[in-house]
């Protein structure tokens, strides 16, 4: 009896029974789920403490806010289950506590705003809580409607142009419009009308993020055309500067006729990053620096309310009274809380102007310290971070431009609004994104939410398998006409 052949080299015997299928790839839905339970615990956690702190009755409606907070969001973690399942687990949840807590901050300043206008024998205005609540909720009705939808992302990239053109009149309207109609606080971001406002601007960010990724994937040669040298870097040609000069002086308009540093700023600076990335250029930041640096010089000797702006910063206590005092209470806030916070319901951040919209982030610090204020951070630094991990990770060119343009309009929108708040740089009038009181900006970033959870789901899905042809007789493969190379040519 002769002995079995051995096997081939290469070759690694089955075992018996051959090989066990291999196990489907894990899509994290429950690690997200249990990560929404989290967020629920702490939102409701901390609604009681500002209960107590504020010596009102705690019932048990506040656990039936917390499980109604939880099924809203379990609403929207189905829908992610269902169109989106293997989106990145994380971002969900972040933006559930970031929500989460913004909701119990606007619900202790209307407890204070309560109790001022009590003691001024004044009526009490309408809690803002319960409207940022209902704004949540169209948030996620924007959230899951974008999930379903939006199939494919890719198909945004056939409209980048009609997009573009959208995001265009969004921002010019509120500057056409009569002031009655557009203007708050010397701002006119606004379309104002009876039972209806809103900020446009924050809806045509997203539009020209998509905008831009389209026309940079389209015309990626115009940008990546090779230039002249200067000190080591390769410059763009003279003659491809207009795309980035146009944004600049539509940039320079928003400023001028609206009078909103904040919007003008952001979109600049993300399509100025969204350049970078798809070119991988130095010069193209240098350029944009320096028409950065000459616009703010333009709008600085031009008009009086920049100038006014650069002069509180530099002088907050000069006009202290008067042009001064947000930013002073503001420092004087940030101080009272040091490093760990006069703890929830025990301050007094009521005292500095606008806290629930643009200086929300003066409330962290002086309730919650320096400590909670990082953790704060930290959580939006996630958010961004896998925002740009989920850019890295996409195939396409198209979603890598869009998923960091969208993930980079969050990380410049929080160092413009805590840069402001912290005297860092002049204050302009942006809020914190998911946390700040208003509907524009929470119904602009949920959708912005859903655009970034697609991207995501595209990136981490595993590749399509391919079907393997069967073998082909010979006698039936197709013919293909290949032309010989000429004589003396590479063959």
């Amino acid at each position: 009896m002769s002995a079995p052949a051995p096997p081939s080299a290469g070759a690694f015997p089955s075992p018996p029974g051959g090989f066990a299928p291999a196990p489907p790839p894990s899509t994290r839905r429950n690690a997200e789920l249990l990560l929404l339970g989290l967020a629920a615990v702490i939102v409701t956690v901390s609604l009681v403490l500002v209960e107590a702190s504020q010596e009102q009755s705690i019932t048990w409606d506040i656990a039936k806010l917390g499980a109604s907070y939880l099924a809203l969001f379990g609403v929207a973690h189905l829908a992610v289950r269902r169109f989106a399942a293997f989106a990145d687990p994380l971002l969900l949840p972040i933006v559930a506590l970031l929500n989460g807590l913004g909701l119990v901050l606007i619900h202790r300043l209307d407890l204070a705003e309560a109790q001022n206008a009590a003691s001024a024998s004044q009526p009490i205005p309408s809690p803002d809580a319960n409207q940022q609540v209902l704004w949540t909720g169209l948030g996620m009705v924007v959230f899951m409607a974008l999930l379903i939808v939006l199939r494919d992302y890719r198909t945004l990239a056939r409209y980048a142009y009609t997009l573009g053109l959208i995001g265009l009149i969004a921002l010019a309207i509120p500057a056409l419009l009569p002031s009655r109609f557009s203007e708050v606080n010397g701002a006119k971001i606004w379309i104002r009308l009876p039972g209806f406002s809103m900020q446009p601007g924050e809806f045509a960010k997203i539009l020209l993020i998509i905008f831009f990724a389209g026309v940079l994937v389209a015309k990626r040669d115009l940008f990546t055309a090779a230039g002249k040298h200067v000190f080591g870097m390769e410059l763009p040609r003279a003659r491809d500067l207009g795309p980035i000069l146009v944004v600049w002086v539509v940039c320079l308009g928003v400023l001028v006729l609206e009078k909103d540093l904040g919007t003008s700023l952001l979109i600049f600076c993300t399509v100025l990053v969204m350049l970078y990335i798809a070119t991988e250029r130095v010069g193209w930041v240098i350029i944009g620096l320096g028409l950065l640096a000459l616009g703010f010089v333009i709008a600085y000797n031009a008009f009086g309310h920049v100038q006014v702006r650069v002069e509180t910063w530099l002088h907050p206590f000069d006009d202290y009274n008067n042009t001064g005092y947000q930013i002073s209470q503001s420092l004087f806030g940030l101080a009272t809380g040091g490093l760990a916070g006069t703890g929830l319901g025990s301050g007094r951040p009521s005292q500095v102007p606008f806290a629930k919209t643009d200086f929300i982030i003066t409330t962290i610090g002086e309730e919650l310290g320096l400590i909670g204020l990082a953790a704060i951070l930290m959580l939006f630094c996630v958010f961004v971070i896998r925002g740009l991990r989920t850019a890295l990770a996409v195939r396409d060119s198209f979603g890598k431009l869009l998923a960091a343009g969208l993930a980079f309009t969050i990380a410049i929108q929080l160092f413009v609004v805590v840069g402001g708040v912290t005297k860092l740089i002049p204050l302009t009038g942006l809020t914190t994104p998911f946390v700040s009181y208003g509907g524009s900006s929470l119904l602009a970033n949920y959708a912005l939410l859903a655009l970034l959870i697609k991207v995501s789901d595209a990136a981490r899905a595993p590749a399509p398998a391919r079907k393997r042809l069967p073998d082909q007789p010979i006698a039936d493969a197709p013919t293909e006409l290949v032309k010989r190379p000429p004589k003396g040519g590479a063959a």
